[in-house]
């Protein structure tokens, strides 16, 4: 079933915690249909946008538009409609299994005259499916790696049937073949055309290998927006990361993949707490 595709954009947004201003007057517009990838060193913002984009901070100037309307307009349960978060950490309740976790997702399609249906059921196992976590539902979610965890989690996002998905660096903790699983899993679900993914990612060529829009950050601002091909280059690199490298095709996928040149980066990158990722 094909679903029209759902807008996201920001105007002129100041974010920040606590009376500490982290960014100020960003401009961002997601493509609808793209796999986005928010990239930049650490405490520069990636985590507090979208923290602001999935209306979990409300900015402290400017809006996130969600189809057209200020996103602060929406009910709670109609948000979660539109647009899933899978956040940084998720921590499940004791004991939980993997299906009951999964049906969580369904819950902003509940009310008192509309409770569990078959619609709910067809919903998580499309998700599990999806996933290829089926053979773990009656499994408790403690049992779990921290692979298949991560699956679960995004089954009850997906559970939800939006078509926007926001992910908070889903390969964090992962080991490498973990990683690529969970990228390939979202690749595939940004290829049926129904899904617009933005997720935090820090391994740069990861993120320029799967995305195909990228927002580069550093200190809170918005150092550059597009495709790969389009905005990465060494300088870019060297901007946001304050790392010398050099700028090469990915042998598999003709995308930019960046070499380093040094270990450690030559210019001292953001100091500060991870509040601002």
């Amino acid at each position: 079933m094909t679903i029209a595709q759902q807008t996201l954009a920001a105007e002129g947004l100041t974010l920040g915690y606590d009376g500490r201003v982290i960014s100020k007057d960003l401009d961002v517009s997601v493509p609808a249909g793209s796999f986005t990838a928010i990239i930049g060193p650490n405490a520069c913002g990636k985590s507090t946008l979208l923290r602001a984009l999935s209306r979990l901070l409300a900015p402290t100037e400017g809006q996130v538009i969600l189809d057209g309307r200020a996103i602060s307009e929406y009910g709670s349960k109609e948000v979660a409609r539109r647009l899933g978060l899978l956040p940084q950490t998720s921590i499940a309740p004791d004991g939980i299994s993997v299906f009951d976790l999964v049906s969580r997702g369904r819950f902003p399609h509940q009310s008192l005259l509309r409770q569990w249906s078959d619609a709910d059921e067809d919903a998580v196992r499309e998700a599990m499916e999806a996933t290829n976590i089926v053979h773990l539902a009656d499994r408790s979610v403690d049992e779990l790696s921290g692979g298949q965890r991560q699956r679960v989690w995004l089954a009850l996002v997906l559970a939800q049937q939006t078509q926007l998905l926001l992910l908070d660096e889903p390969t964090t903790f992962l080991d490498i073949a973990h990683q690529i699983d969970v990228l390939n899993l979202c690749r595939s679900l940004h290829a049926r055309g129904n899904y617009t993914l933005v997720a935090v990612l820090h391994d740069l060529n990861m993120a320029f290998r799967y995305a195909d829009n990228v927002i580069a950050m550093r200190d809170g601002r918005i150092v550059a927006q597009g495709a790969p091909a389009d905005i990465v280059t060494a300088e870019l690199v060297h901007e946001v990361f304050g790392l010398r490298a050099v700028c090469v095709d990915d042998p598999v996928t003709g995308k930019p993949m960046i070499v380093p040149l040094d270990a450690i980066p030559d210019t001292p990158g953001d100091a500060g707490s991870g509040d601002g990722s």
